[in-house]
């Protein structure tokens, strides 16, 4: 399994009234992690049209309040390789010392989409290879 970490940059935006980051907020951050991660893992030359990818679930387990000055990292990997999809998984965590302090847990399931044809289409092999 291939990880990618990246950092995401709390902004006062992010903030409700609570002082925390607001639960709809990690929809966003999974979507930056997502890319960072497809960029890292597939390549900067993706073909985006031909061979791209809709969004058609996401989870989120809170864990702990995210706070404006946290250190944030997201972890992103690829749990599940199915016919037409694939499951993007994320952990939103602080470092801790040698550890983490693990703040949510979420997943998307995304459907492979050729926008030229408007079709689903098979998870690419190149995405297969390099994914697991």
């Amino acid at each position: 399994m291939k990880s990618h970490i990246c950092k995401i940059e709390v902004r006062f935006f992010d903030i409700d009234v609570m002082g925390h980051v607001n639960n709809a907020v990690y929809l966003n951050y999974f979507e930056q992690a997502r890319m960072h991660f497809f960029r890292a893992i597939i390549g900067k030359d993706w073909d985006w049209v031909n061979a791209g990818i809709l969004l058609a679930r996401n989870e989120i387990d809170y864990l702990e309040p995210v706070y404006l000055f946290d250190n944030l990292h997201i972890e992103t990997y690829c749990s599940k390789i199915g016919n037409k999809s694939l499951d993007i998984n994320y952990t939103v965590f602080i470092p801790h010392h040698e550890s983490r302090i693990i703040k949510a847990k979420g997943k998307s399931t995304l459907v492979c989409y050729d926008y030229t044809k408007k079709e689903t289409i098979s998870v690419p092999q190149l995405w297969r290879d390099l994914l697991q």
